[in-house]
Order: C-alpha cells, then sequence, then structure tokens
C-alpha cells in the first residue's frame, strides 16, 4: 500500500474532498515533471505548493485574446496579446492624481454645461414673456427657437 493510500485510508472525509492532483493548477505542474519526482510529492506538499502560488487572479479577463504569427521569409514567430478588463492593482500616486483630475475636471465641465443649460432657458422663459432687459437689444435666440418649433 503505497503512502498516499494510507492517508486517504486515515481521513474518513477522502472520498468526499476532490483528489489534488486533478487540480488543474497541480495536473500541468506534474506533467512537466518526470515521472518519478511526481511520485515522490505527497498530497500535504501538493496543497502547500498549491497555496504558495496562490489564486490565479491575474487570469481572468472580460477579453483575453492571445496568438502567434509568422511572416514569410522571416524565420522568427511573433506573438500578441490584448486583455482588456478591469484594473485590480493599487494605483500608484501618479495615476491617484491623475485620476482625480480628471474627476475635478469632468464635475466642474458638468456644472458649467448646466449652468449654461440653465441661462439659455431663462433667457428663453424670458423672452417669451416678453419681458425686454435692454432695449433694441438682442441675441436672436428666441427667433430661432420660434423659428425651429414652426
Amino acid at each position: 500500500m503505497t503512502q498516499r493510500q494510507a492517508s486517504e485510508q486515515d481521513d474518513p472525509l477522502a472520498p468526499n474532498k476532490k483528489d489534488i492532483r486533478q487540480d488543474p493548477l497541480i495536473a500541468k505542474l506534474l506533467g512537466r515533471l518526470p515521472a518519478q519526482l511526481v511520485q515522490s510529492y505527497t498530497d500535504k506538499q501538493l496543497e502547500g505548493i498549491k497555496g504558495a502560488l496562490g489564486p490565479n487572479t491575474w487570469g481572468s479577463h472580460f477579453i483575453d485574446n492571445r496568438g502567434t504569427f509568422k511572416f514569410p521569409f522571416i524565420k522568427w514567430r511573433f506573438y500578441y496579446v490584448f486583455l482588456l478588463g478591469r484594473n485590480k492593482r493599487a494605483y500608484t500616486r501618479r495615476e491617484k492624481n491623475a485620476s482625480l483630475a480628471i474627476m475635478v475636471m469632468l464635475v466642474f465641465t458638468v456644472i458649467f454645461a448646466s449652468m449654461l443649460l440653465g441661462l439659455l432657458v431663462l433667457y428663453i422663459i424670458k423672452s417669451a414673456l416678453g419681458i425686454d432687459l435692454f432695449s433694441d437689444t438682442s441675441l436672436g435666440i428666441w427667433d430661432q427657437f420660434k423659428q425651429w418649433l414652426g
């Protein structure tokens, strides 16, 4: 009886537990090693290796397109990688400052555009009511608005 079989017999939860050697990360690792070395690892050691390598959080992208190509008459092959997804990394100080500056500019732009739109609406209401603040002066906005409405 091997050491692995003995440890499975001692553990009553072993039949319900997924075999660590079936894990994709461990299977890939063991596939690259010589058979004699693969047999020397215990399940506990493999679980430790899996824990040390950690979860593969960098590999999940919304778009993950990778490939290779070769130009004719050139002996080298080239590869490309196109990744698109949410940035999960911590921002650098420069990135934080740039993000803050863009947010401030966006807020000021929205406020400024809202003020201009509000002034335009007030001007149209003033003109519709026939209120003339300065005699014989007009911006022509009310005439354009009436023409646009038909």
